[in-house]
């Protein structure tokens, strides 16, 4: 693990200050470092080491998100017909990221890809006549485009089987399945991955301070941020001055921006919703499950919550997990506090968050439900994925916070459940909020950062950035030769499956 060094920073001065060390800022900090080693980085952190929130992989689901297996990022149409554009939009970033993660290998960032990414089927599964009409149209719709040639489809119990045996074993024979199965899929440790990208930006010249939190925030005259910084054991209070500011701090980042008093946040808030899994390493199951299933969302679900059988790999070892179950923190992170929301709230966004809890009563009502379900309860949702599992087996872990972000939007608060980026004071300041596929996505999002905050910096590093990543800018999923070679050359340096046709 990065350690952080130890050094005074009263009134010093810094290129970029990154407040968070999640897989955000540790992206951000790496490709800086790669395109410009001569800025001064600060990375600032509240907790005693990196990764130790959302991009912790048992905080996340680690799936490596590329639309494969995700049936909400592909929905119905009243018309019958399944609009894919999110699955194939997501695809398109993930790609991006792994093209940057490939350059990474290459200049020694990931000492070894092994250590954050594992090649792992990606599935969805459903069940009954309807389940199988909605999944041959999506495979038809997805299969259609370059990103997804690998993209399977069945409806066959015993083909089902062969790519997870789990799930079949045991199931009533005379329930209509559907099914398809992506080999190209990847179970990603993004705690793995911070680190590194950390470590590689400290050699450069980055300065890693942990157990540090901002508590005041200010823009001077000439545009640059004050922060000031106080130790979480207690201390004396030490003021960073930073010429651009990126807070990647989960949960903690409305609370940021809200001390920084930046008009852009006006209205916004957030929705905070725990989550839970049933875990396993039983070897009955870890060796006989490698696959990442995924189901639909129940009604009144949030989308984050769509049910999946997922093969993990935790610090190098296989578990299995199942869920997400709601739980009962109302904190905005796993490591907050239970006052987050009331210290959240301000003048300017108590009615876009009432509105929001009147809007989303059938939501607020499943998470209750979910928080009651007796164990018995969540083994037989686990029963309706693996018929024979052993309750025995199967131990409740808690997971991260996801603090969804609760959005001003029409002159009300719409309630998103994806990820925003929020760009203030002149493109001084960057602030990433929300959740999945935030992980899977940083890199494009990090990139949207670059442009806004180094614009005058831009096109002097276009050439650099395109050798990191060729195909930035340009769309893959109408060019299938350029689709298969990227998709081809970045499983070949990551030692993940290669695409097939």
């Amino acid at each position: 693990m990065a350690k952080s060094i130890t050094r005074p920073v009263n009134h010093a001065t810094c290129d970029v200050a990154l407040i968070g060390a999640g897989i955000m800022s540790a992206t951000l900090a790496a490709l800086l470092s790669a395109l410009a080693p001569e800025l001064k980085l600060l990375v600032i952190e509240r907790l005693s080491g990196p990764a130790e929130e959302s991009s912790n992989p048992w905080n996340n689901a680690g799936t490596g998100h590329g639309g494969m297996c995700e049936l909400n990022y592909s929905l119905e149409q009243p018309d019958g017909t399944v609009d894919v554009a999110k699955a194939i939009r997501i695809n398109e970033q993930f790609q991006v990221s792994r093209q940057l993660w490939s350059s990474f290998v290459g200049l020694g960032v990931i000492a070894d890809p092994a250590s954050f990414i594992t090649p792992t089927a990606h599935m969805s599964f459903i069940t009954g006549e309807v389940g199988q009409r909605y999944m041959r149209a999506r495979y038809d719709a997805l299969h259609a485009c370059p990103l997804f040639s690998s993209l399977r489809y069945s409806e066959a119990p015993a083909t089902i089987g062969a790519w997870a045996p789990l799930i079949m074993e045991g199931r009533d024979a005379t329930t209509p399945v559907a099914c398809t199965w992506d080999p190209e899929g990847t179970d990603i440790d993004f705690g793995a991955l911070t680190r590194q990208c950390l470590t590689w930006a400290q050699r450069r010249g980055a300065v890693l301070e942990y157990d540090r939190e901002v508590v005041g925030l200010t823009q001077a005259a000439d545009g640059t941020w004050l922060l000031h910084v106080e130790p979480t054991t207690g201390g004396t209070t030490q003021v960073v001055r930073a010429k651009r500011l990126f807070v990647g701090a989960g949960g903690y980042a409305l609370s940021v921006l809200q001390k920084a008093g930046v008009p852009e946040a006006r209205g916004y808030g957030l929705f905070p919703i725990s989550g839970q899994f049933l875990t396993t390493n039983s070897p009955a199951v870890v060796e006989r499950h490698g696959a990442k299933v995924y189901g639909q969302a129940k009604v009144g679900a949030p989308p984050m919550s769509v049910p999946h059988l997922d093969a993990r790999s935790i610090h190098g070892e296989k578990w299995v997990l199942f869920g997400p179950f709601a739980g009962t923190s109302v904190m905005f992170l796993k490591h907050g506090s239970v006052l987050d929301g009331v210290r959240a709230l301000k003048p300017h966004n108590i009615a876009p968050m009432l509105q929001v809890a009147r809007d989303n009563i059938d939501l607020v009502g499943y998470l209750a439900r979910q928080i009651f379900l007796s164990h018995d309860a969540q083994l037989a949702e686990l029963r309706e994925f693996y018929p024979l599992a052993e309750g025995a087996d199967w131990h409740m872990t808690v997971a991260g916070q996801r603090a969804q972000v609760i959005k001003p939007k029409d002159g009300r608060g719409s309630l998103e459940f994806g990820t925003e980026t929020i760009f203030a004071a002149n493109d001084t300041l960057a602030a990433v909020l929300g959740a999945s596929p935030g992980a899977s996505t940083a890199v494009p999002i990090m990139l949207d950062v670059v442009s806004r905050l180094f614009a005058d910096r831009l096109e002097a590093w276009r050439p650099h950035l395109l050798d990191l990543i060729p195909t930035w800018g340009t769309a893959l999923a109408g060019r299938p030769g350029l689709a298969h070679s990227t998709r081809a050359r970045t499983a070949a340096t990551l030692c993940t499956t290669p695409p097939t046709d």
